[in-house]
């Protein structure tokens, strides 16, 4: 067991899940979290493989005693984000759960037990309606009602409370969620909101060079991998997933102005969306491959057009020179391909985003563990799913923790910001 410093602050987060939220607070600080919570066994498992040095908890955070569990230290910072599903629109009309609902009291049992100097949590836009259930669903006329409640506690107990929207592509993340965030301070210091590091492209802000442009999920995709044909498919794509391309086809390159054609500036590469395959994967094939292959830069043999397919939500398709879409715990995200010769489509390509695309996507940073367990066993496809989809995106936590916390910062430590590939 390491040496407790009783006069170092500790930072705690609950709900800890993958390690969004501690590796944003890492990239802040260049050090791990004190204590990290959850009672999931498999999120755990991946958080320690990233973050060695924290103390795990793998149990409810409701189990846990926060005066033992700190041993005397003062919490500095203490973080939560509370499962947000059942606050969600995207729960639809199933029936919600009061104590899924109220997971975020876990914040007023750490403020009563240690009183954190700085209490941050995250979750769904939604959240501020959170109110009262009948029958499994919300009641309308009390909506907010609980969540006005659960800030005028933490005021009582001396916090002020301040929240907001915040989108995770102002903030250098290639997707465009965005979430809730509360802080709350008992030190009477000021909240602090940080400024936008990145923002639209077309605004003078950007144009002026006073903000980065939002990076896109052209950034993140990994060309190496290539993209199986619809056509050559032992099991056909169902007519729902058929739709999906045609209409992402319609709207990203019959109808878009300047639709995304795949970079000649990338080492050349073809696209084979027939064989060569390795590990059940498709690859990008050399220029020394027979001509079946297609150069996507180059003499123009032929054009490669992309977009996304997404299997979620209102709409079917989203282009990438957008940030990614919010990710989910499933996949939902497929790269779609267009081969394009003489005016005529020669081939539609499509394949699933892997997990290492989407932890990108969220901002995590390259170097973070996924793939595997530390005694070499490989982690789940779905686990790797599971744990990146509606997780914190790292530089949400980092830019919050900068603005309020900069006692605790440092300007470079051992995690570096996802590269594009």
């Amino acid at each position: 067991m390491k040496q407790l410093d009783l006069f170092r602050e500790i930072i705690v987060d609950n709900f800890a899940g993958g390690g969004g939220a501690s590796t944003g607070i890492e990239m802040a600080t260049g050090l791990s979290v004190d204590i990290a919570i959850n009672h999931d066994p498999a999120a755990i498992a991946m958080h320690k493989l990233n973050h060695p040095d924290t103390e795990h908890y793998c149990e409810s955070v409701w189990d846990v005693d926060p005066k033992e569990a700190c041993r005397g230290r003062k919490v500095g910072l203490a973080w939560f984000s509370p499962d947000c599903t059942h606050h969600s629109k995207a729960k639809g009309g199933k029936p919600v759960k009061q104590e899924i609902r109220g997971l975020a009291w876990i914040a007023v049992k750490w403020a009563l037990a240690v009183k954190p100097r700085v209490i941050m949590l995250e979750n769904v836009e939604e959240f501020k309606d959170w109110g009262p259930i009948e029958n499994g669903k919300p009641i309308k006329e009390m909506r907010g009602a609980t969540f006005y409640s659960f800030v005028k506690c933490l005021q009582v107990l001396g916090y002020e409370v301040e929240f907001r929207e915040l989108q995770a592509c102002n903030y250098g993340a290639p997707t465009n969620r965005n979430r809730f965030f509360m802080i709350a301070r008992c030190d009477g210091k000021p909240i602090t909101w940080p400024e936008h590091t990145h923002g639209d492209p077309q605004s003078l802000t950007v144009q002026r060079g006073k903000l980065k442009p939002w990076r896109t999920a052209s950034e993140i995709i990994d060309w190496n991998i290539g993209v199986p044909s619809i056509f050559d498919r032992k099991k056909p794509l169902v007519r729902n997933t058929l739709n999906r391309i045609e209409r992402g086809f319609n709207k990203f390159v019959v109808e878009a102005d300047n639709p995304f054609m795949v970079n000649e500036d990338i080492a050349a590469f073809l696209i084979s969306y027939y064989t060569e395959r390795t590990e059940n994967e498709v690859r990008g094939l050399s220029l020394d491959k027979p001509l079946h292959t297609i150069t996507a830069g180059g003499n123009r043999f032929a054009v490669v057009y992309a977009w996304l397919t997404k299997y979620y939500g209102q709409s079917t398709a989203q282009g990438l020179t957008e940030p990614l879409h919010t990710i989910t715990t499933k996949d939902r995200f497929a790269l779609t391909t267009c081969l394009v010769k003489d005016r005529q489509v020669i081939d539609i390509g499509l394949r699933m985003m892997k997990p290492h695309e989407l932890y990108a996507a969220q901002g995590f940073p390259k170097n973070y563990l996924f793939q595997f367990y530390p005694n070499g066993k490989k982690i789940r496809h779905d686990e790797q799913i599971k744990r990146v989809g509606n997780r914190v995106p790292p530089p949400f936590a980092e830019a919050l923790v900068r603005a309020n916390l900069p006692e605790y910062c440092v300007e470079h430590n051992r995690y570096k910001p996802a590269v594009s590939y």
